[in-house]
């Protein structure tokens, strides 16, 4: 394992790290073998967030013993100052620990929230006052919309930008990173597999590993799945042409409009599983239409319920028009079902 600055803080970390997210799904003691399997490999980065169900537990009790070697990251959606200070204090304690290496605002991609937080008892004065409390040592910020992250990196308020990266998420590369290196901002690469959507972790770490100065957090939910990703790192990097084209198959299969499952539409008002509604021609061109179809229905039959309130819409960070793709999604998913009956 390697490890590069981590901007301008003076901390060197682990060239790739760790998502906290799929470790929701685990036991306390699987997500522990996780946890120290990354470690034991070389990895310093962790990021979680004060949403991500019991992952800062998780992390706490099995990385407790090793934390002064590590670097913690985890996030607050929260924009005033009040309930900020008391996401830090929570995400203290369930993480066993006396100090946050990176607090982040987490997926400020709307003007409103950037202003919030910045304004009078917004959430930036209680960061600033953990900070001077010894509680945070730097601050940093995520989004998903490209003008808001270049807004956020410009601001000079930083030390770190999260944002999504992979070989379909492609613009930030020539619209984003060019700037923060300038700036001394740290990268965190955050979705390397889109979300989901890339099923190819070697590709994906390919097309990762062939830009410098950015760190991938990709999720991890056995200590197998941490291995696989850590061997990447133990060879030089090669992107074939072959590469390339296995590349822009996906892009194209995946379409200029497609859900990563970051799950920020959820729940539904009307019990819609939207997630599994969203994702069904995927599913459908991986497992055949036949076997699809019956494995995903009690999810697509949930369809129905929708009533277009828009709700989910104003939560996507992609904004992405999930009724009338829903519409569409279920629509394919009943030819399917009359084509196997």
């Amino acid at each position: 394992m390697r490890y590069f600055p981590f901007g301008k803080t003076g901390v060197s970390l682990s060239e790739v790290g760790f998502g906290g997210i799929p470790i929701i799904r685990l036991s306390f003691a699987d997500a522990e073998r996780t946890l120290r399997r990354a470690f034991d490999l070389g990895i310093t980065l962790f990021d979680t967030a004060n949403a991500y169900h019991d992952s800062e537990e998780k992390i706490g009790r099995a990385l407790a013993p090793v934390r002064d070697k590590i670097f913690l990251a985890t996030k607050t959606m929260k924009r005033d100052a009040p309930s900020a200070a008391e996401h830090i204090d929570l995400s203290l304690r369930r993480m066993n620990t006396d100090y946050i290496d990176l607090f982040q605002f987490h997926q400020v991609v709307l003007e409103k929230d950037w202003e919030k937080i910045l304004a009078p008892g917004g959430a930036m004065e209680a960061a600033l006052e953990a900070q001077k409390a010894g509680k945070i040592r730097f601050i940093g910020i995520t989004s998903h919309s490209l003008s808001m992250a270049r807004k956020h990196v410009e601001s000079g308020l930083f030390v770190s930008i999260q944002f999504p990266f992979n070989f379909i998420e492609t613009d930030a590369a020539k619209e984003l990173h060019p700037l923060a290196r300038e700036k001394g901002v740290a990268i965190l690469a955050m979705k390397p597999f889109a979300g989901g959507a890339i099923t190819d972790a070697a590709l994906a770490f390919k097309y990762l590993r062939s830009h410098e100065n950015l760190f991938p957090i990709p999720g991890y939910d056995s200590a197998e799945s941490v291995e696989q990703i850590v061997a990447f790192y133990e060879k030089p990097n090669e992107v074939t042409a072959d590469d390339l084209a296995a590349m822009e198959a996906v892009r194209k299969e995946l379409g200029g409009q497609f859900c990563r499952r970051c799950e920020y539409c959820q729940p539904c008002p009307q019990g819609v599983s939207i997630t599994q509604g969203m994702i069904y021609p995927l599913l459908a061109s991986r497992m055949s239409p036949e076997v699809a179809s019956e494995f995903a229905s009690a999810n697509m039959d949930t369809l129905t319920k929708c009533t277009e309130c828009g709700a989910c819409v104003k939560k996507c960070p992609y904004t992405l028009p999930i009724p009338t793709m829903l519409k569409k999604h279920y629509d394919l998913y009943l030819g399917h079902r009359k084509a196997k009956a």
